[in-house]
Formats: C-alpha cells, sequence, structure tokens
C-alpha cells in the first residue's frame, strides 16, 4: 500500500487494489497454523529467532499444567503437581490441534507484540491509556467500577504475558469447553476425576468477567462515543483491537491480525467498516505502520462497501 500513483482513482479500482491485498493477506494467513504446528512440535524452533514462537508454546504449556492440576485435585492428589512432561505434551498436541486455540494463542502473542512495541515507541501504557483513565474518573459508578475492573484485568494480562502463562478463566467460553474436552480425553478411564475437575473449571468460570468481557462491556456502554476506542493512541491496543471487532464485525483474533504488517488492507477495510472516517483512518496508520501510506482514492470507499469486501474474504482459512 505504499507504491501508488497520486492520479485520480475510481471507487471501483480502490475497491480492486483493497480486494487483492486482501486476497493476499488471506493466503498469509492460511499458513500461519500448520507452520505454527510445524515449529510447535519441533524442538529446534529457536533457529527460527522467534519470540511468538516461545510465547505460544509457554502458554500451551501453562494451559495444559493447569487442567492437569485440576485433574490432580478432581482425582484427589491434588498435592502433586510435578506433572510428566509427556502427560504435559500430550494435552498441548490436543489444543494445538483444535481449530480455533492455536489461532487464539497466537493472536495473544500478537496482541502483547503490538502492545510492547507501541510502548517501547510512543510510550503508550500497556495497562492505563487515556481512555481508560478517563472511564475511570467518570462520575457515574456502574463505568467507574466496570473500568476499575478492567484496569485490574489488564494489569494481570501483562503480567501473564511476562510469565508467558493463559489462566483459564481468560479462555473466551468455547475454547474453554474445548480445553475441557481434550482433559477429558486425557483422563481416559477415570471419569469420576475427570467429571470433578470439570465441575471446578466451569463453577469458577465466568466470561462476563474476563478481560475480553470486560472491555466489551465498557464500549458498548460508552453508545455512539465508542469511536474514541477506534484510536490505538487513546484507547490501548486491547481497547482497540476490541472496539476494531467490534466495529467491523469480525472476530477478535482476526481483529489482531489485521494491525499486523502483512495484513493492511485488512486493516483499513476493517476501520472504514467501523466507520472511522480517512483522516481518522491514517492516523491509526500512522501509529500502527508510520511507513504505510493509504491508497490514492481510498476516501471514495464507504463504510458498506469496505464492511462487503471484509464479509467477502477468505478469512483465516484452513485453521
Amino acid at each position: 500500500m505504499t507504491e501508488y500513483s497520486a492520479q485520480a482513482i475510481s471507487v471501483e479500482a480502490v475497491g480492486a487494489v483493497l480486494r487483492d491485498e486482501l486476497a493476499h493477506g488471506d493466503a498469509l494467513i492460511g499458513t500461519i497454523s500448520p507452520i505454527l504446528r510445524h515449529l510447535l512440535a519441533n524442538d529446534e524452533h529457536s533457529v527460527f529467532g522467534d519470540e511468538i514462537i516461545a510465547r505460544v508454546r509457554g502458554m500451551m504449556n501453562d494451559v495444559a499444567r493447569q487442567l492437569l492440576d485440576q485433574l490432580a485435585i478432581g482425582g484427589g492428589t491434588g498435592e502433586e503437581r510435578d506433572h510428566l512432561p509427556a502427560h504435559i505434551a500430550a494435552l498441548v498436541d490436543a489444543l494445538v490441534g483444535h481449530a480455533g486455540f492455536l489461532s487464539h494463542v497466537h493472536a495473544l502473542a500478537l496482541e502483547w507484540q503490538l502492545t510492547e512495541r507501541l510502548q517501547a515507541r510512543l510510550a503508550l501504557d500497556p495497562v492505563l491509556s487515556p481512555l481508560l483513565q478517563a472511564l475511570v474518573a467518570s462520575p457515574d459508578p456502574n463505568v467507574a467500577s466496570g473500568a476499575m475492573a478492567l484496569l485490574a484485568s489488564q494489569a494481570r494480562f501483562v503480567q501473564n504475558q511476562r510469565r508467558m502463562q493463559l489462566p483459564l478463566n481468560e479462555l473466551p467460553g468455547d475454547l474453554l469447553h474445548a480445553a475441557v474436552l481434550a482433559m477429558r480425553g486425557h483422563a481416559g478411564n477415570d471419569e469420576e476425576a475427570a467429571a470433578a475437575a470439570e465441575q471446578a473449571i466451569r463453577a469458577s468460570y465466568d466470561e462476563g468477567r474476563s478481560r475480553f468481557g470486560l472491555i466489551a462491556r465498557l464500549i458498548a456502554g460508552m453508545g455512539g462515543g465508542a469511536t474514541a476506542a477506534l484510536s490505538i493512541t487513546h484507547a490501548g491496543t486491547a481497547m482497540f483491537i476490541s472496539a476494531l471487532a467490534l466495529g467491523s464485525g469480525q472476530d477478535r483474533d482476526m481483529a489482531v491480525l489485521a494491525t499486523n504488517e502483512g495484513q493492511l488492507a485488512r486493516l483499513a477495510l476493517a476501520l472504514r467498516a467501523a466507520g472511522l472516517k480517512p483522516q481518522s483512518i491514517e492516523e491509526q496508520f500512522f501509529s500502527l505502520h508510520p511507513q504505510v501510506a493509504l491508497p490514492p482514492g481510498f476516501e471514495q470507499l464507504g463504510s458498506d462497501h469496505a464492511a462487503a469486501l471484509l464479509a467477502r474474504s477468505a478469512a483465516y482459512p484452513g485453521v
């Protein structure tokens, strides 16, 4: 998106350019899971020099350990927390093979990478953004308490990412269910321990109190002011990504991928579909990808047209 001429261009031509780039982005996305699965299965992955691989592996191992902890407690041996590496590896293999689990953990690693990059380049606090600070100071006690809860949750996310951990309570509901099924499969004939472990996991789970749930509720409560969350320097990485997903009708994990350098068309279309004006989109690109310019004629592209192009995207094929 950096090599366009300044000549006048029709909205159809702009759409065609973005559609082609979106298709290229789809093809790149289609390679993500197979490559990640290969690297996670390969102990020599360090030759790739990729911190993302290490972080994904760390979070997967942490989820497996938590599931084994719950099985041990359910079986009456809760004091035995030194799990066999083979048992951890078996559970990780089951989770990696799930259609959405690997892509979600990968998205979390990318979100943290972006958070660190913006902190280093723009001094954007990874926990307390200007928007969250304003919401904490809201005269509405419900808004203020929700913002305080998110502040604590975001602080835990930062701490967990630095430790390469992923608490079960922070998983989306469908992925928690997938984790429970993987645990039951690993338990084999020990049905009593598996049932007790599942009951304990589900009893302590409340998706509305997760970081994603708290962000979504705050953004929904902002009403027409939710556009403020589409400024990454104002809202912070976490709220920006959630607002982008909600505004463009995409899955949050896909919204994380849209911030990647290989998905520039997807980011531009998502921001436009969410209702952001071209000038504001340029501001977001300056924060995220300062070397990139929007194609000439992009201002002619309406939000409905952008949403339609996104809807035709073969998003995350083969995961």
